[in-house]
């Protein structure tokens, strides 16, 4: 009996230490502002990115939490990482970036997919980070995006804006593509939207006064841009957009970020900052290669030819 209790003690030990020897090495908790194909396509190429490394399950466990784009929300779940003291917070978006930055001072914040850190309060100095967060920018240069607007479609007077003010990162775009098309001579009409559902609304405000649609990286606007490029597509007018999936999602086209690279760039430095890089010692990152990316299906409906870019 006794010899029987000993192999059963010994056996419990070894599945013990088997199962710490399995445990992850590291915790990561990600926060996405909500769900839409922008911000999806960069936490999928980051998990991929992890992966592809070797950082998969077994070493990283990965807490992915949907902020459901509320602040209020957001808060809560970064202050449960901090409890849990996961090693590193991945904020996605403006939003969620400044609500794990405000809480904590301690944890690694990595963020992904803010367009200016230094206005939205994250870093003073992007090159030297001097507190807990850094991170991959998705700076946006409205120029390229009127460039390739001229080429497909030239000859555009009036230009469309269609953004939520309560999103620093497409304000800040906003403003640098009014600015854009003040230089150009080019008039622009704003169409300001707080909630998805004002989206369609507002767009039909604009038919008839505009020559083309510009929109930024504004989550709000992402939400219900099926439905915004359906009525666009319906008054043959163009969408310019400031990135890629805003292009899947019935934009005419971009030449902007594409978030499967910034998402991957992100996933480098979170694995460096695992591996014991210091905050201070890790600038923030901008995605500098852009793409050309235009949806046949839009262009074909509404008479452009984008044969060019294509593929």
């Amino acid at each position: 009996m006794i010899m029987k209790k000993l192999f059963t003690a010994c056996i419990l030990m070894a599945l013990c230490a088997s199962a710490a020897l399995a445990a992850p090495k590291f915790s990561v908790g990600i926060v996405q502002l909500v769900e839409h194909p922008s911000l999806d396509e960069v936490r999928l190429a980051i998990l991929d990115e992890l992966n592809a490394a070797g950082y998969g399950p077994d070493v990283v466990e990965i807490d992915y939490q949907n902020g459901q784009n509320s602040p209020a929300l957001i808060s809560t779940i970064c202050q449960k990482f901090v409890a849990r003291e996961v090693n590193v917070i991945v904020p996605i978006a403006t939003p969620a970036a400044q609500g794990a930055a405000a809480a904590t001072e301690t944890i690694p914040v990595i963020f992904a997919a803010v367009s200016d850190p230094v206005a939205a309060g994250l870093v003073k100095d992007p090159a030297h980070p001097d507190g807990n967060v850094t991170g991959v920018s998705d700076a946006i240069h409205p120029g390229n995006v009127l460039d390739l607007a001229e080429e497909l479609t030239p000859g555009l007077k009036n230009y469309g804006v269609v953004y939520n003010t309560a999103e620093a990162n497409s304000t800040n775009t906003a403003r640098k593509a009014e600015a854009e098309m003040a230089k150009r001579g080019i008039a622009f009409r704003e169409a300001i939207v707080s909630t998805a559902a004002e989206v369609v609304p507002a767009v039909n405000s604009l038919m008839g006064k505009v020559d083309a649609i510009y929109v930024p990286d504004d989550n709000t606007t992402a939400l219900a841009m099926p439905l915004l490029s359906q009525v666009a597509i319906e008054h043959k007018v163009p969408v310019y957009a400031a990135v890629d999936s805003l292009v899947r999602d019935g934009g005419l086209a971009t030449s902007g970020i594409n978030y499967t690279n910034l998402g991957r760039q992100a996933g480098q430095m979170i694995i460096r900052v695992l591996n014991g890089a210091k905050i201070a010692d890790t600038p923030v990152e901008v995605l500098h290669e852009v793409s050309v990316v235009v949806n046949k299906e839009t262009a074909a409906a509404i008479g452009v030819d984008v044969s060019k870019y294509a593929q």
